[in-house]
């Protein structure tokens, strides 16, 4: 199986921590919704972007929920309104990648 590398961003404490704690309950199967996940159709099925709040600046990551797992596809730092076109094709690049080895 093909794995990327995404290094522990430069968030805050807290931050960590809010996005270590929501990706558990990910875990464990809890379905989240906003404020703290919303779905990314344009990525593929079944994949979400969770937001991440910083003293000074916003997080995203954006996850794909598979049967038994749960497979982290970017972590980046919110700029814009609208994710950009490129963070949007690495993602799909990833699940693409993620379910051609499964």
């Amino acid at each position: 199986m093909v794995f990327v590398t995404i290094k522990t961003p430069p968030m805050g404490h807290d931050a960590r921590r809010e996005a270590g704690f929501l990706l558990r309950l990910l875990q464990e199967g809890e379905k989240l919704g906003m404020p703290h996940s919303r779905l990314m159709p344009r990525v593929g099925p079944s994949c979400h972007e969770l937001r991440i709040s910083d003293e000074s600046q916003s997080w995203r990551i954006i996850y794909h929920i598979d049967a038994d797992e749960i497979v982290v596809l970017d972590v980046f730092k919110k700029k814009a309104g609208r994710t950009d076109t490129a963070t949007i094709e690495r993602c799909r690049a990833r699940l693409r990648a993620y379910q051609n080895a499964r």
